[in-house]
């Protein structure tokens, strides 16, 4: 594992980089040479040598990047070597989550469908409420006219807009389709012959023709 530059000036990872150069002062005046004893000497050399190397690397913006990133993958391969189920962990997590939202979609599912069947079925009795509604009420006035003719009483049905537009058009197409027959000369020779040789035709005939003069 490689030195934690952090640990060796005794900040944190998220320290400005005014407290960096504020704790190497104070750490490099500590342990300076020229103050300690003779036997501890040569150990402050090596704790300031690693004190200048520790402020060197995060004192530079560039060289704290690419030391910040190798101290996290560092720190990662530790935690997988002390947890080394914890992907395994994570992945059965993500299952187990994936899991519990297909169930849940499939309620949701389940539900929409019955909430459609019930609504289908309430339009349907709906629907069979009406025909039956509408059976009954034809039963009812089927009979009030049936009694009425037993009575005696002449029925008249007042007609619609519908039913005088219904019979024009019949009319303007029978009439229409005799002009067509009219045309043709076997069934026009047929029609005269019929005329000339019937006396009831003919007389019928004359009397439609009178009503239009």
């Amino acid at each position: 594992m490689n030195k934690n530059y952090y640990d060796i000036l005794q900040v944190n990872k998220n320290a400005s980089p005014e407290i960096i150069e504020k704790a190497y002062k104070t750490l490099a005046k500590k342990y300076h040479p020229d103050l300690q004893t003779t036997e501890n000497k040569k150990q402050s050399e090596e704790i300031l040598k690693e004190i200048n190397e520790a402020y060197e690397i995060l004192s530079n913006a560039e060289k704290k990047q690419a030391y910040d990133l190798s101290l996290a993958e560092q720190e990662k391969q530790i935690k997988n070597v002390i947890d080394p189920n914890a992907h395994i962990n994570l992945t059965s997590k993500e299952n187990w989550h994936n899991q519990e939202q297909q169930e849940f979609l499939r309620q949701q599912q389940l539900k929409l469908e019955k909430q459609y069947r019930e609504q289908m079925q309430r339009e349907q009795e709906l629907a069979y409420q009406q025909q039956l509604e509408q059976a009954r009420q034809k039963a009812y006035y089927d009979a009030y006219i049936q009694d009425l003719k037993n009575r005696g009483y002449k029925i008249r049905y007042k007609k619609s807009l519908k039913d005088y537009i219904t019979s024009f058009v019949s009319l303007i197409a029978t009439i229409l389709v005799l002009f067509l027959l009219w045309q043709i000369p076997f069934i026009q020779n047929f029609l005269i012959n019929m005329y000339l040789e019937n006396e009831i035709i003919r007389a019928i005939v004359n009397t439609i023709l009178n009503l239009f003069k």
